[in-house]
C-alpha cells in the first residue's frame, strides 16, 4: 500500500501541474451531443453495460476508474442502454481521485453537452461528453462524478466492478472533499467508457471481450489486478501503438446466448465496434457456454467466433483469439464440456481466422492434469484466477501482434 500511495502522489503532482497550464474552464459549445467520440479519440477506460437496479431520484454517484492511456480532451460515455425512460443527468464532473472519494484540489471540472451542463439520454441510447481541456495521465484514479434529478426505472451500469465507488443523496458533484460522499458501491452506474486524445495520433486502443475472468472476479479489489490491468501497464511499457485498454468483461457472459446479460454478440456493437480508437479485439469467452449443460457443441461456438471475426473486421479491426482455460473440479465440468473445449482450442490455434491468438490454456493447465487449473493460479474454486493466474494472462499477450492493421 505504501507505494501505490505514493504513486498516487506522483500522478496527483503531475497532473496539478498540467492542470495548472492547460485546464482553462469549459468553453461552450453549441449543437446535440455528439453521438461517437471525435476522430483522434482513444478509449482509456471501459465496461460492459447490463441493467441494474432501479435508479433513484435525486442521487449522486461519484465513480472511481482507472485510466490505460494519457492523453488531453477527456470525454464521458454515459448510456441509458437498459432504461425504459429518458435519463436526466444536471451535473457530470471529472478529476483526479486522491484517496477514498476526496479528489485532488483543482483537478475536477465541470463536463458539458452540446454545450449544456445538463443532458438527458432517451431510453436506450448513449452521449459522449464534450471534450474537457488539459491531460490526464496513465494509469490514473480518474473520479467521474454525476447527479440525476429524477431518475426511476431500470438502471444502467456495471455490477461488478472490483472497484469502490461512492453514493450520495443530492448533488455534490462539485465537492472535492468526500465527506458527502461516504456510501460506498461495488458497482459503476450510467459511466460505460472514456475516451482521451493521445499525443501520438497513432495510438490505438485493445478491447477485451470477456466473462467473469476478463472482469477480475477473485482479483484483489480496489487495486487493478484484473489480467487487463496487468496488460495495458505492459502495452504501457512496449514500443507499441496499442497503449488504450478498455476492458468488457461480464460476468457470466456467454458468447451465444443471453443468460446473465447480454451475450457477446448481442453486446458486440456497443461495448466493442464504437469504442474510440479500437484496433483489435481480443476475444477471451466459451467457458460460460461450454459448462452450461446445454447441449453447445464445437460447431456452435466456433460459428460465433466466426460471426464476431467477421464483423470486427467488417469494422476494421484485428481479432485475437484466446484458448478457453481448463475449469475441471468446477461442479458443472464433465468429460464431453472438455472435449468441446479441447475442439474449440484447435480450432483458435490453428484455424487460421484469428489475426494473433494468446494460449491462455497453456500458461493456466497444470502439467500433471491438462483439464485442471495450476494450483498456483487457482483461487480454490478451479475456474477463476488469482492475481497471479491474472498477471501469468497477461504475459501470454504479445504486445506486437496487437499492432496489426487491416
Amino acid at each position: 500500500m505504501t507505494g501505490r500511495s505514493a504513486r498516487v502522489r506522483r500522478l496527483a503532482a503531475a497532473l496539478l501541474l498540467t492542470l495548472a497550464c492547460q485546464w482553462a474552464p469549459v468553453r461552450a459549445l453549441t449543437g446535440p451531443p455528439a453521438p461517437t467520440a471525435r476522430a483522434g479519440q482513444v478509449v482509456t477506460w471501459a465496461a460492459s453495460a447490463d441493467r441494474l437496479g432501479e435508479g433513484a431520484a435525486g442521487r449522486g454517484y461519484r465513480l472511481i476508474v482507472h485510466t490505460s492511456v494519457a492523453g488531453s480532451a477527456l470525454r464521458v460515455r454515459l448510456s441509458n442502454a437498459f432504461g425504459d425512460r429518458p435519463l436526466t443527468l444536471d451535473s457530470v464532473h471529472a478529476g483526479l481521485r486522491r484517496t477514498g472519494a476526496a479528489l485532488v484540489p483543482g483537478s475536477d471540472r465541470p463536463l458539458t453537452f452540446g454545450g449544456a451542463r445538463t443532458v438527458t439520454l432517451p431510453a436506450g441510447t448513449v452521449a459522449w461528453s464534450d471534450p474537457l481541456p488539459g491531460t490526464v495521465p496513465a494509469g490514473a484514479d480518474l473520479a467521474v462524478s454525476l447527479h440525476t434529478p429524477d431518475a426511476a426505472g431500470p438502471a444502467t451500469g456495471h455490477a461488478m466492478a472490483m472497484q469502490t465507488s461512492y453514493v450520495t443523496q443530492g448533488d455534490h458533484t462539485a465537492e472535492t472533499s468526500g465527506a458527502n460522499w461516504a456510501r460506498p458501491t461495488g458497482s459503476w452506474w450510467y459511466l460505460d467508457a472514456v475516451s482521451v486524445r493521445p499525443a501520438d495520433p497513432a495510438t490505438g486502443a485493445l478491447v477485451v471481450l470477456g466473462d467473469s475472468l476478463t472482469d477480475g472476479w477473485q482479483s484483489t479489489p480496489g487495486l487493478d489486478r484484473r489480467w487487463p490491468d496487468y496488460l495495458a501497464r505492459r502495452l504501457h511499457a512496449a514500443p507499441t501503438a496499442v497503449k488504450g485498454v478498455a476492458n468488457e468483461g461480464m460476468s457470466g457472459n456467454k458468447v451465444l446466448t443471453d443468460d446473465a446479460g447480454t451475450g457477446a454478440l448481442h453486446r458486440l456493437e456497443r461495448d466493442v465496434l464504437t469504442q474510440p480508437g479500437a484496433r483489435t479485439v481480443l476475444l477471451f469467452e466459451g467457458v460460460n457456454d461450454l459448462k452450461a449443460h446445454t447441449g453447445v457443441t464445437a460447431a456452435d461456438l466456433i460459428a460465433g467466433y466466426r460471426t464476431i471475426i467477421r464483423r470486427a473486421h467488417a469494422a476494421g479491426l484485428c481479432v485475437a483469439g484466446a484458448t478457453i482455460g481448463p475449469f475441471a473440479g468446477w461442479s458443472e465440468w464433465d468429460p464431453a464440456a472438455e472435449a468441446v473445449r479441447q475442439e474449440v482450442n484447435r480450432f483458435i490455434r490453428a484455424g487460421g481466422e484469428f489475426d494473433a491468438v494468446a494460449d491462455f490454456d497453456r500458461v493456466l493447465r497444470s502439467p500433471h492434469a491438462p483439464e485442471r487449473l495450476r494450483s498456483a493460479f487457482d483461487n480454490g474454486d478451479h475456474l477463476h484466477l488469482d492475481d497471479a493466474g491474472m498477471r501469468a494472462l497477461a504475459g501470454a499477450v504479445d504486445p506486437h501482434a496487437l499492432d496489426c492493421a487491416r
